[in-house]
Order: C-alpha cells, then sequence, then structure tokens
C-alpha cells in the first residue's frame, strides 16, 4: 500500500536525482554553446568530421561521443541537447553512446570482476562504432 511517507521517499529520490543530473547537463550545455561560438568548437568539429562521416554524425557529435565515454551518458545529453542533429544522428549517437559509455569507470569495474579492463573497453568501443556504421547505412 502506498503510504504518505513513500510518497514523500519518493518525491525526495526524485527531486535529488533530478538536481544531480541538472548539476551535470547545465554546466556542459553552457560550456558547448560557449564553445560553439569560438574557434574551438570549428576545429575539434574539423579534426573529427572525416572520422565521423562513417558513422553519419557531423564532426561537432564527436564532442558528445568523448565526454560520454569520457565522463558520463547525461553529460553526453548535455552535449546533444546543445548540436542541431537531425533524428537520424540522433538515433546513431544514442546507439552509440549505449554500447560505450563511462568507457574508464565501467573497464575498471570490469578489472574488478575479473575481465581485462583493456579488452572490454576495445570491444565496447568497436562494437559503438561498427554500430554507428551499420545503423548509418540502414537509416
Amino acid at each position: 500500500m502506498v503510504t504518505i511517507d513513500t510518497l514523500k521517499r519518493g518525491l525526495h529520490k526524485g527531486l535529488s536525482t533530478t538536481w544531480l543530473l541538472t548539476k551535470v547537463v547545465v554546466p556542459i550545455y553552457v560550456l558547448v554553446t560557449f564553445l560553439s561560438f569560438t574557434p574551438v568548437f570549428n576545429h575539434i568539429a574539423d579534426f573529427c568530421s572525416p572520422l565521423m562521416k562513417y558513422v553519419g554524425l557531423p564532426g561537432e557529435a564527436s564532442l558528445a561521443l568523448v565526454v560520454g565515454n569520457v565522463l558520463n551518458i547525461y553529460g553526453a545529453l548535455g552535449v546533444i541537447s546543445s548540436l542541431q542533429l537531425n533524428v537520424k544522428e540522433i538515433n546513431i549517437i544514442a546507439l552509440m553512446l549505449l554500447l560505450s559509455h563511462t568507457i574508464i569507470v565501467e573497464s575498471a569495474v570490469a578489472g574488478k570482476c575479473g575481465i581485462n579492463p583493456w579488452f572490454i573497453g576495445l570491444c565496447r568501443v568497436i562494437l559503438a562504432i561498427l554500430a554507428g556504421i551499420i545503423l548509418n547505412l540502414l537509416l
């Protein structure tokens, strides 16, 4: 049975989670928006564009993949929300981040479970790239 105490705990946990995600996503969104008005963002995009075209993403999307793989998926969402991506690109980057996000932390956890962290990290990155290429061809 749902009680007032249950509702209070649920509301508190929900608001705490929202606040935690806001503290991650908003600063990254502001930083990426700021960088989009500077040459830095264009340099990153230009450098990555030749590689990103194989997965059907613009060069700017590489920043979301880097943030998602190094930091966490919520940071990547902050970057993605500041980009002008179409439905196809959103699907591709979402699939790639689903397969390879928070690589450092999750590889370390895999290492604690007896799995080679370098192997599992590399497998996840390769799988994400292959999935991006395949989805780009299918959509």
